[in-house]
């Protein structure tokens, strides 16, 4: 990591934020729809912590789109999809003792425990493979379903009845209803036979057992999955009926109880040295052990510190995974190119001489951006140190300067899009080069008809990137309205998509009924789809949560030019939309040529009207509340997550929308507007006896 970040203007940082956010996004979609990671875990988690320092730093840049906010990715298609009761979500990560000391210092300060209070955690094996729930009602297995975005996952039920290791019928002290969460993996002797199998039979092999795992349970056929070599480790718990344990050591407890297995050893832990220990015991038996692990996972150990500590957009917080640190390996750069994005950002990719890091042969690594190349002065020809932590592209962590030719010349940036050949700009304070091309350049064009069919937006199967590209190229897509109007054209066309290489009567029948198909779309899906800068898939919904449907909001968005006038406060004040959000939305809207292909869309495309998730035991479900002030019987941060999780709205400003203003000690500004805006004020007191009822 540069020790210069923290040298970045607003500008900067902002740029490189919404860099990190794209690599992150393209990364979880690869890692979670695809089981075909692009990036090695060690270059995720790098990129990871320098956005969320970068975060830290300008808190502003904090969305609810961000990577930091939320987890994983969409559910594919192919599997019918499953909704999960409680969220199944990711952890954070930390990397050292000193950041493992900042995870238990950020508890103690959330729950307001003294220093010499004692925090106990258990500590386990952090299992490489793929995450799955299942669920029983009566002590029979219903369903099982993946992680997906940790909201809605996939249907593997009968992939999983496969599994020897997970029980079909619990018996004993099990009630109603019972979601044992776990791990499904390949030991390594079974990952082994199963590639010797594979390459006798002349099929491709498997990278490593993570991705033979989740291979094996995604298939479509479970008699497939059958024959693969598949184990289960139980480790937490979904829904359930009635309380089973206090704390996550009877957890473990009752799943093994229950008739599962688990990773070991698991230990309980009450101090750092006791956690260290631990980790470097793990450490230590991991060569030996017959399955893949990444990490360990510190779990605090009591349930109703866990309720309170709850969770922020993506992970728990009374949860963190600690790394195992990166292989290393030492490779070539041949060359680097220059790929350009749907928004015109030039980013650098070097391609190496092939090398083999931690098993897998690796070949190239994004070098982010022009800046990044000259700090670390790499150069094409040079031996640079790479790393690995599981799978495919490395990240470049050196140069080795001492092996360095006379010769070898800094790389010139492009002054020119390598593809459409217009001028490239750096505006003031920001880190990435753009493409001025706009409209005229192909590769942008391409980029943003790929993200409007892909997974999180449109979802229209059998229209990849190799089809929209091609597709781009004669002509037949040139932009999202062209989609729609693909099956009318291709009736009139001398050369219909049936009689083309590659495509048949089926194929083609199979695009146009996808394609009708996704002509119904939830809002905040057609939102996500028109890829507008800094908006991603969680301020999709915010907006489509505040604006109802697509008329309202191109209204609103017109009307917001005015920084003064209603309708842009009200944006402003959508939790965690800011200025700068503000300006890419307003902007996007009043752009002539994107108010024609909305018109034009909208003639083809039925576009649902947002419906908020309901909470209706919560009486203060869709409620707009503020919190001003100093709080005494709970943090802010803990006041704010209950109030989420009952179904309400956090919000920043009063505005006269707002239904609740909680008001602390020393409550100031907020305090003042509300009573002028006639709010309804909560003292603390107040506020804790209506969230009670």
């Amino acid at each position: 990591m540069s020790d210069t970040l923290f040298d970045f203007t607003l500008e900067e940082a902002k740029s490189r934020h919404g860099e990190l956010s794209r690599i992150i996004e393209r990364a979880n979609e690869s890692y979670y729809q695809k089981d075909q990671p692009e990036i090695s875990d060690a270059q995720y988690d790098n990129y990871f912590q320098e956005l969320q320092k970068i975060e830290k730093e300008f808190p502003d840049l904090v969305t609810p789109d961000s990577p930091t906010q939320k987890v994983g990715a969409a559910p594919s298609k192919g599997f019918k999809k499953i909704k999960h009761a409680v969220p199944m979500l990711s952890l954070g990560n930390v990397f050292s003792e000193d950041e493992l000391e900042d995870f238990i210092t950020r508890v103690r300060k959330f729950l307001r425990v003294e220093k010499a209070e004692k925090i106990e955690l258990t500590a386990e094996p952090k299992i490489d493979g793929l995450s799955c729930s299942l669920r029983y009602e009566g002590g029979e297995l219903i369903y099982a379903v993946t992680r997906g975005d940790g909201y809605e996952g996939e249907d593997i039920t009968q992939n999983v009845k496969t599994i020897s290791d997970i029980p079909q019928k619990i018996t004993g002290q099990v009630p109603d209803i019972l979601e044992v969460r776990g791990e499904v993996y390949m030991r390594r002797s079974g990952f082994i036979e199963l590639n010797k199998n594979q390459e006798a039979q002349g099929k491709q092999v498997f990278a490593n057992p993570r991705n033979a795992a989740a291979g094996s349970l995604r298939q479509l056929d479970s008699k497939i999955t059958a024959l693969r070599p598949l184990h289960f480790f139980g480790y937490a718990l979904g829904e359930v009926s009635a309380p089973v344990a206090q704390t996550q050591w009877e957890i473990h407890q009752r799943i093994k109880e229950w008739g599962f297995s688990e990773a070991s050893p698991v230990a309980l832990c009450s101090h750092i040295d006791d956690i260290m220990a631990y980790y470097n015991e793990v450490t230590q038996l991991r060569p030996d052990l017959d399955y893949e692990i990444d990490g360990v996972v510190y779990k605090v150990n009591d349930l109703s510190l866990q309720e309170r500590l709850g969770f922020v957009s993506r992970a728990p917080r009374w949860a963190t995974a600690h790394k195992f640190p990166a292989e290393k390996a030492v490779s070539i750069i041949k060359d680097i190119d220059i790929q350009v994005g749907r928004t015109g950002v030039l980013t650098p990719v070097a391609r190496l001489e092939p090398v083999t890091v931690g098993g897998v042969v690796v070949s190239n690594a994004t070098l982010h951006n022009a800046d990044e190349i000259e700090r670390k002065d790499v150069r094409i020809g040079d031996h640079v140190v790479v790393q690995r932590a599981g799978d495919v592209i490395p990240q470049v962590v050196e140069v080795v300067k001492e092996r360095r030719q006379a010769g070898f010349q800094p790389f010139p940036f492009p002054q020119t899009c390598p593809v459409c050949e217009s001028k490239v700009i750096r505006e003031e304070g920001e880190v990435a080069w753009r493409c001025t091309g706009g409209l005229v350049c192909s590769a942008q064009a391409v980029e943003r008809l790929k993200h409007f069919v892909s997974r999180l937006a449109f979802d229209i199967e059998g229209l990849g990137a190799k089809i929209i590209e091609d597709f781009w190229q004669e002509g037949l897509i040139k932009n999202p309205v062209d989609i729609f109007r693909l099956e009318e054209k291709d009736k009139n066309s001398l050369t219909p998509l049936r009689a083309r290489s590659g495509w048949g009567e089926q194929s083609a029948r199979n695009l146009f009924q996808a394609i009708e198909k996704s002509k119904t779309i939830s809002f905040n899906r057609f939102i996500y789809a028109l890829g507008i800068r800094q908006v991603g898939e969680a301020t999709a919904k915010r907006l489509a949560s505040f604006y109802k449907d697509l008329p309202t909001l191109r209204g609103s968005m017109v009307q917001a030019q005015d920084p003064e006038g209603e309708a842009y406060q009200d944006l402003i004040s959508i939790e965690d939309i800011g200025p700068a959000v503000a300006d890419d939305l307003i902007g996007f809207f009043v752009e002539e040529h994107n108010q024609e292909i909305l018109d034009g869309i909208e003639k083809y495309v039925h576009i649902e009207t947002y419906e908020q998730p309901q909470n209706a035991g919560s009486p203060i479900s869709k409620k707009v509340v503020i919190f001003t002030g100093t709080l005494e019987q709970m943090t802010r941060a803990e006041a704010k997550a209950k109030a989420e999780n009952l179904g309400a709205k956090v919000s920043g400003s009063v505005s006269k929308k707002t239904d609740y203003v909680i008001a602390g000690k020393d409550a100031g500004s907020k305090l003042k507007k509300a009573k002028e805006l006639g709010v309804k004020v909560l003292s603390e007191d107040e506020w804790l006896e209506l969230i009670r009822t």
